[in-house]
């Protein structure tokens, strides 16, 4: 049976500016190998291997009168596999 656990969640209103701010040091972070993500007290550090399965998604949501968009970006790995792919 699976298990998940949500280690860090953020979820915060930011200019589009801010967003790509936090894009390219989350980008040197990964290169590194090694990303940190803090929220006040909540600190998580994750050790990311060489290879990464990199996931792109775009949605929309319709209600009436209202369309909600969406562009997800999710980065997966299993601990110990050497290969991502």
């Amino acid at each position: 049976m699976s298990e998940k656990k949500v280690l860090f969640k953020s979820e915060e209103p930011r200019t589009r500016e801010e967003v790509a701010t936090f894009f390219r040091e989350l980008a040197d972070r990964v290169a590194s190998g090694t990303v940190t993500l803090k929220r006040d007290s909540q600190e998580t550090t994750l050790t990311l291997p060489e290879n990464l399965i990199l996931e792109i998604k775009a949605e929309t949501k319709t209600k009436p009168g209202k369309t909600k968009y969406a562009l997800e970006v999710e980065i997966e790995w299993r601990e110990g596999e050497k290969e991502g792919a």
